[in-house]
């Protein structure tokens, strides 16, 4: 039960940051941009630690979320009744019809499905000339709610991306405690038994897919509106390497875990980059030992000592 409340206070912390001498533009758009990649996290997390499916070609999701929210952007369409959808569904409808591909391999063969279904998409994006090709876009502004500027907003849009953090975790502990979250956890298990006992756990794991595809076209949406640019980058298989290393930092086996992942690793990569220009000699190493010496991640850590 005491565990229990630990999201919660991540998530109360986040609530209370802007009021607690972190609500200048800095901070805020920094701790936006790690809300908005915790939510791709949690999806990942989803996968991984609910059906066992450790994909590396989920940045796509989060990228033509993003792209939709641009292309729309360059012909004049910015309500976001019209593009959240767009963007949610555009995500779903890739990542539906590469799971139904992808599904039917596993282990090392599904790694390396994934990967190439998210190079392609990288690819594609990087093609596209009129919106920018290699060097991305820049929008013209961010999208309106209701005819209005709401997102414009430093606070409105940071308790809109910790809205959507909190909905993303809730949507999913749900989904895994349900009958649907056991039948995938048993097909991480053991697929054959699963279909042994009269469950084909198939459309199960390719739903669990979809769902996980459409939560990171919903992050990509708010990725483009918070950096008001979108490049190829964003779908690339480094892009989904660092949401794999989110959840694995925060611990797998924990939805919110992936929150933590996402906060330290946003706010380590940033205070490095500040202190040297070769950032990453340390930053690696860094990892590198957190995934040697944090068993259980983050969340484990904190789990131990709450």
């Amino acid at each position: 039960m005491r565990q229990a409340w630990l999201p919660l206070a991540v998530l109360g912390a986040l609530a209370a940051a802007p009021f607690l001498g972190f609500g200048g533009s800095y901070e805020t758009t920094l701790m936006a941009r790690a809300m908005i990649l915790g939510m791709a996290a949690i999806s990942l997390a989803f996968l991984v630690g609910g059906a066992g499916l450790v994909s590396l070609g989920h940045a796509a999701s989060l990228g033509i979320g993003a792209y939709a929210v641009a292309i729309l952007d360059a012909h004049g369409i910015t309500d976001a009744a019209r593009v959240l959808p767009t963007a949610v569904g555009a995500a779903a409808v890739f990542s539906l019809v590469t799971g139904a591909i992808a599904i039917r391999t596993a282990g090392v063969h599904f790694i390396m499905i994934t990967l190439a279904f998210g190079q392609m998409a990288f690819f594609t994006a990087s093609s596209l000339a009129a919106y920018g090709g290699d060097d991305g876009y820049t929008m013209y502004s961010r999208t309106e709610v209701m005819g209005t500027r709401l997102l414009e907003s430093r606070l409105a849009f940071h308790y809109i991306c910790l809205a959507a953090l909190a909905l993303t975790w809730a949507l999913c502990a749900m989904l895994l405690a349900s009958r649907f979250g056991r039948v995938l956890r048993a097909s991480r298990e053991n697929a054959q038994r699963v279909e042994a006992v009269g469950v084909a756990p198939y459309p199960y794991r390719l739903v669990g897919y979809t769902l996980a595809g459409a939560l990171g076209g919903m992050a990509g949406f708010l990725l483009a509106n918070a950096t008001e640019f979108v490049s190829p980058a964003t779908l690339s298989w480094q892009r989904s390497g660092e949401l794999l290393f989110m959840v694995i930092l925060g611990g797998a086996g924990r939805l919110w875990g992936a929150i933590l992942g996402a906060l330290v690793f946003v706010l380590l990569e940033t205070w490095l980059a500040q202190q040297m220009q070769h950032w990453k000699l340390v930053f690696g190493p860094l990892l590198v030992l957190s995934v040697i010496f944090l068993r259980g991640g983050l969340a484990g850590l904190v789990a131990r000592r709450g």
